[in-house]
């Protein structure tokens, strides 16, 4: 919009001195061809503009606490989470909102084409343990119980299996009250799937298909289908983590032999240990890497959970410091395990298998930044992250895992995942070795959901909920109306998941899912917005029966 007094007359002109930063105003003009030296090709209306005949002020505004149209130099995040509705009139941002709905109206879209019924379930529910601490509600009606709000639809559309809803989707809001990340939020949006009578492979499919709609539609990318698939095992072998990135190589190399062998007993002995590894990651041409740098790895791999690490630089002047751990032709047998040349850098270590296999995974992950940057390091080419989407299937995970602080096993995920049906026997006896039909989704080393095959069976459901120290009365009083119900015939079923805010964020090229939620909580969950969580009057209280105490 231009005003001009030979249009408008001087009086409009002098109106519109008066403006300032986002004011609401109406104006009526006529649209005319913008002067040449005025001509902006990037903009749609880049070649004509609106002459001002009339302009009307419809609301105006105080001295702004940020320039809301600053993408590079941004204001303070808190002071932006205060006034999220400036902060949404960022260009950047309203942007994500639109790539939400599209990402959302493709999903529906897509499930409804393949005969899935978007179904609601209950936002209050029983408390029940599913992991995460509940958001607790209080009932007026009947005082000194609580609903609890959903931290998925988990049970409810199980049960709508069982009902006859053979195919289920829902756009759901979960809610948990745990500690926050860059990449979680006390109360998220996942696109939930369940389906009957489906294998694991079957729901990859349905799900690599809706991946396939949502990528071509929102951004124009064809997806290679189907994704790769790995196990749990084969995952935290080759990479360190159950939701690797695999964009980049600097695999890790199983030298367990090799170090059980060494006469240093720091470096045999986590090794020979019962479900110890010794495990390796060659840096091609990490000679060139300072020996204080390589120090600060060792700090990384510690703060990991792993006991230490220890770094060979292939090179002939190291060669006798490093025969004192592995001797005489012990040190070439190592290195040709581990894949290394000379002028590489071998970086190792040794004890129980998982978590020193995730400490060296967050090295790796680490080691791997300046690569996904476009940067070389050492003798490693950058990778061309253009249009990269390097999906991946992490499938056959532990069913329980051991709970230190409980002394009890714990189950991975949850506990209504139907176990390899070869390791339902070992399910009294040694449970820490059963394999369930349990699979996440990842892309680029980010989670994007978690799926099984569910159980069907009440005797099943039992014995898993008995492993993790439930006894029959619990298990009836926690999950009664689930169990009953499969009694009355219920189909093998199977779903997932999936992280609606974390798949926006990455189709959206964001860093958090802060910029995918309208208006999202900060660090300590509290929405500086509005003020919540607040204090409730003393009247609602005593009607509640609730009392606090300091």
């Amino acid at each position: 919009m231009v005003l001009r007094p030979e249009v408008g007359g001087a009086a409009l002109l002098e109106r519109g001195e008066e403006l300032g930063l986002e004011w609401v105003i109406a104006v009526r003009g006529r649209v005319a061809l913008r002067p040449k030296e005025s001509v902006n090709p990037e903009l749609p209306t880049g070649e004509v503009e609106l002459e001002g005949t009339e302009l009307k002020v419809l609301s105006s505004a105080e001295p702004l606490p940020f320039q809301v149209n600053e993408e590079i130099h941004l204001a303070n995040e808190d002071l932006r989470l205060r006034y999220r509705y400036l902060d949404l009139r960022r260009s950047e941002l309203a942007r994500m909102l639109a790539l939400r709905h599209r990402a959302c109206q493709s999903a529906r879209a897509h499930l409804s084409s393949q005969s899935f019924l978007e179904i609601e379930t209950p936002m209050l529910v029983k408390p029940t343990p599913e992991g995460a601490r509940d958001y607790v509600v209080p009932s007026r009606i009947h005082p000194g119980k609580f609903y609890a709000l959903p931290q998925s639809p988990q049970l409810y559309k199980q049960t709508l299996m069982i009902a006859g809803c053979d195919r289920y989707f829902q756009i759901a809001r979960c809610l948990r009250d745990e500690d926050l990340r860059a990449d979680r939020q006390p109360e998220h949006t996942q696109i939930d799937l369940e389906m009957s009578f489906v294998t694991e492979e079957e729901v990859f499919g349905t799900v690599e298909g809706l991946f396939e709609a949502l990528w071509r539609e929102c951004l124009g990318v064809q997806l290679e289908l189907p994704f790769p698939r790995l196990t749990f095992r084969e995952a935290m072998s080759r990479y360190g983590s159950d939701k690797p990135d695999v964009r980049f190589g600097l695999e890790l190399v199983d030298v367990s032999e090799a170090c059980a062998r060494s006469p240093r007993n720091v470096i045999a002995n986590g090794a020979k240990a019962e479900g110890g590894v010794g495990a390796a990651l060659v840096v091609p041409g990490g000679a060139e890497i300072s020996g204080t740098q390589l120090r600060k790895y060792e700090d990384v791999v510690k703060e990991a959970g792993a006991g230490g690490l220890t770094f060979f630089k292939v090179t002939e002047a190291d060669r006798a410091k490093q025969q004192v751990i592995f001797p005489g032709e012990q040190l070439d047998e190592f290195l040709a395990r581990a894949g290394a040349r000379r002028g590489d850098a071998v970086l190792f270590t040794s004890g129980p298998w998982e978590p020193t296999l995730k400490a060296l995974g967050v090295l790796r992950a680490q080691l791997g930044q300046p690569l996904l940057r476009g940067e070389r390091f050492c003798g490693l080419e950058p990778v061309d992250t253009t249009n990269r989407w390097a999906f991946l299937w992490v499938r056959q995970f532990p069913l329980f895992e051991w709970d230190p602080d409980r002394k009890r096993w714990a189950p991975r995920h949850h506990m209504f995942t139907m176990p390899n049906p070869e390791h339902l026997d070992l399910l009294e006896s040694d449970p820490g070795q059963v394999i369930a039909q349990l699979y996440d989704l990842v892309l680029n080393g980010n989670e994007l959901g978690s799926g099984s095959i569910r159980i069907h069976r009440p005797d099943i459901q039992e014995r898993v909920m008995k492993v993790i120290g439930l006894s029959h009365e619990q298990a009836y009083e926690k999950f009664g109306f689930l169990i009953e119900a499969y009694k009355y015939a219920s189909p093998p079923h199977g779903g997932i998941g999936l992280g609606l805010d974390r798949i926006v964020m990455l189709l959206g090229g964001r860093d958090t899912i802060r910029d995918t939620i309208a208006f999202p909580k900060s660090a300590s969950a509290a929405c500086l917005m509005d003020g919540s969580p607040s204090a409730v009057d003393p009247e609602t209280l005593e009607e509640l029966r609730i009392r606090v105490e300091e």
